[in-house]
């Protein structure tokens, strides 16, 4: 049942006490990492006591992944982040992230796939949603183990010294099983929708980005659907909101033409609404290829 997830995951964030956090898995706000390939680390605290985020330590925390804080497209999902920390003070909260590949940009990751290496077309790693990582005195099977029971996010494990790990759709995977160098992306077949945070309150401006794209440009309605979930446990639709593009597109179908121009969405909730479990789809347009969803819907949040 949709209902019994959703409240096992606040029971559960409850009796951690995560206080002012706007993810459904959250750390304690401080977290330990370096960088395996630039030698940059970071091991302090990124989030205040009031929730928001320290600028100076996420800008070191995106160097850390050779990624760009405040650039649009470049940068590391906080979701993400926070998924990290909650994932090492499982552990340890002590114990060393060592990111074995972090942010990677687009051109960088055809590269990879040219050279035959084992980088998926939709990677998360283009998205700031994943990274390769290694925990000090954790064996990397146990780590993807872990990952598996939270039943968020993405883990990948290849026999190695290290885990993929992502804030994307719940899926596991090993070298025999990841679908790379399968048409299992083709055609945005896995094209999902997602949101900056999953807490929000009554009239905030939710940051919407599409992602796991493989083909150009991609279209949307500008139309979004807001829908909530009822004690019936179905989906019904609360309301209808224009979201703005990062094209300033007064279009009824907006086309985007890469990774970056899918980042710049955003639409903003209503002042009166009630508390309680919703989430977002959208509806894509114009030409498209056969196999691509019609519409999409994002991960379930809350309004507070």
């Amino acid at each position: 049942m949709i209902i019994a997830a959703l409240l096992l995951v606040a029971t559960s964030l409850s009796a951690r006490g995560l206080g002012q956090t706007r993810y459904f898995f959250s750390g304690d706000g401080k977290i330990n990492i370096v960088g395996a390939k630039n030698g940059i680390s970071f091991n302090g605290t990124y989030r205040l006591a009031d929730g928001t985020y320290d600028p100076s330590a996420m800008e070191k925390i995106h160097s850390v992944f050779s990624a760009k804080y405040g650039i649009p497209g470049s940068e590391i999902s906080t979701r993400f982040i926070e998924y990290l920390d909650y994932i090492q003070d499982h552990y340890n909260p002590k114990a060393k992230i060592t990111i074995i590949s972090g942010y990677r940009s687009p051109s960088y990751n055809t590269g990879l796939r040219n050279k035959g290496r084992l980088a998926a077309k939709a990677s998360l790693h283009q998205y700031g949603m994943a990274a390769d990582i290694k925990i000090d005195g954790v064996r990397a099977e146990d780590l993807w183990h872990f990952i598996r029971e939270n039943n968020f996010g993405g883990a990948g494990y290849y026999h190695g010294t290290s885990v993929h790990v992502d804030s994307g759709p719940a899926r596991f995977w090993d070298e025999t099983t990841s679908g790379v160098g399968t048409d299992i992306s083709d055609d945005n077949k896995l094209i999902e929708i997602v949101l900056d945070k999953d807490i929000y309150k009554p009239g905030e401006t939710i940051k919407v980005r599409l992602t796991r794209a493989t083909l150009f440009p991609v279209s949307a309605s500008p139309n979004f659907s807001l829908e909530e979930l009822s004690r019936s446990d179905k989906w019904k639709l609360k309301k209808t909101i224009r979201a703005k593009f990062s094209s300033n597109s007064g279009a009824e179908c907006v086309s985007m033409k890469n990774i970056d121009e899918m980042t710049g969405i955003s639409l903003d909730l209503p002042e009166k609404i009630s508390s309680g479990r919703y989430r977002i789809s959208v509806g894509f347009c114009g030409e498209m290829p056969e196999s691509m969803p019609a519409i999409k819907e994002s991960a379930a949040f809350e309004i507070r």
